[in-house]
């Protein structure tokens, strides 16, 4: 992509994260008004709220009143019901919907895009791939639309963000033109960005972080205590760790030390949908299915599909008793077993893993 000429933006995707990332871009294209066209477009699913488009209530309202309420979007950002509409004219894609649809998006923008777009994917979560062989959802798009992708990952619980308190975030890109303008486009004196290289293990982190969340959200909902959950966040990370290090060797520990890696991680196990969820699972009964639709207003839990992925390909390698914490949160998600034995099973294993057991390629 050409880095001479003002880049006009697309955000994919409304919900939520996407209305919180919103906030940020619309401010700072007018910031940065030498390099971005000062008008943003926002993609969003057509819904009915109270009798209204939600489309029209964020256009006249500026607020997302159904996924972000409470919070104006600065008055350049447009929603657009028609993704290709929203992204024919963009320099830079910026996606955020849940993973499970993202195919299907990418078949619907194929060719109706500019062939010198870049992505900057936000989604955390894997693609069943094959299935047995999992992608990356920045690989999807990079396959399916002929594009550079890169990836945003960090601690960034999107009320929070919204709320402007203080966070980090990690931007895996290797194209050093085009990382600065990145940087520009997201970062905040609240929401300071990080560039590495290291694309896939920042894009890894995000996904699993939601595996390891489910487990803490376990334990809250038996009340095993915050010792227990520690432990449990450290397997976590370890497994981690142990998945980049086993299928995208070359990339760095280090990575894992970014807001993409521990930090995320630690807010998701402590502030996230899949943690909660997880919780309430384990206290009503219900089903997570059930659970999703009633606490969630629409946004998608992604703990339990990414857990489902990463086993299908674990299995198929015969490498499920090497990541025995992601092995048995999905037998709980898919009701093989019950979360009461959650500790057990950690402890069927005769050595915990420690961070001697991976590698830095």
């Amino acid at each position: 992509m050409a880095t001479d000429a003002k880049k006009r933006v697309c955000i994919v995707g409304s919900g939520n994260w996407g209305s919180a990332i919103a906030k940020i871009i619309g401010a700072n294209v007018v910031k940065f008004n030498n390099k971005f066209e000062t008008r943003v477009t926002m993609y969003v699913y057509e819904e009915i709220v109270n009798s209204q488009k939600l489309s029209d209530i964020i256009n006249q309202l500026h607020e997302n009143v159904k996924y972000l309420p409470g919070h104006r979007l600065p008055e350049n950002i447009v929603a657009v019901p028609d993704v290709i509409e929203a992204a024919k004219d963009a320099d830079i894609l910026i996606f955020v919907i849940p993973h499970q649809f993202i195919r299907t998006l990418c078949a619907t923008l194929l060719d109706k895009i500019k062939p010198t777009a870049v992505g900057v994917s936000l989604i955390k979560g894997f693609d069943r791939g094959d299935g047995v062989n999992i992608e990356l959802i920045s690989k999807v798009i990079e396959k399916n639309l002929r594009i550079q992708c890169y990836v945003l990952m960090g601690a960034n619980l999107a009320n929070e963000v919204a709320e402007e308190k203080f966070c980090e975030t990690t931007i895996g890109c290797r194209d050093k033109r085009l990382a600065p303008l990145l940087k520009d486009l997201i970062q905040t004196s609240n929401f300071r960005v990080s560039i590495v290289e290291d694309c896939e293990a920042v894009e890894v982190c995000g996904a699993l972080k939601n595996i390891v969340a489910c487990a803490a959200g376990f334990v809250d909902g038996i009340g095993l205590g915050d010792n227990t959950k520690a432990a449990v966040i450290r397997l976590g990370l370890i497994e981690m760790v142990r998945f980049v290090d086993t299928f995208y060797t070359g990339s760095k520990l280090a990575t894992f030390f970014e807001s993409c890696g521990v930090a995320d991680l630690i807010t998701t196990c402590y502030g996230g949908r899949n943690r909660r969820v997880c919780e309430q699972y384990v206290k009503t009964g219900k089903t997570i299915r059930q659970l999703e639709e009633e606490l969630l207003a629409g946004q998608k839990l992604q703990g339990p599909a990414t857990a489902d992925e990463v086993h299908g390909m674990l299995k198929a390698r015969n490498l499920t008793d090497k990541f025995p914490l992601f092995t048995t949160i999905h037998r709980i998600c898919t009701e093989q077993i019950r979360p009461a034995d959650l500790i057990n099973e950690i402890r069927a294993h005769p050595e915990l893993p420690t961070i001697g057991d991976t590698q830095d390629a």
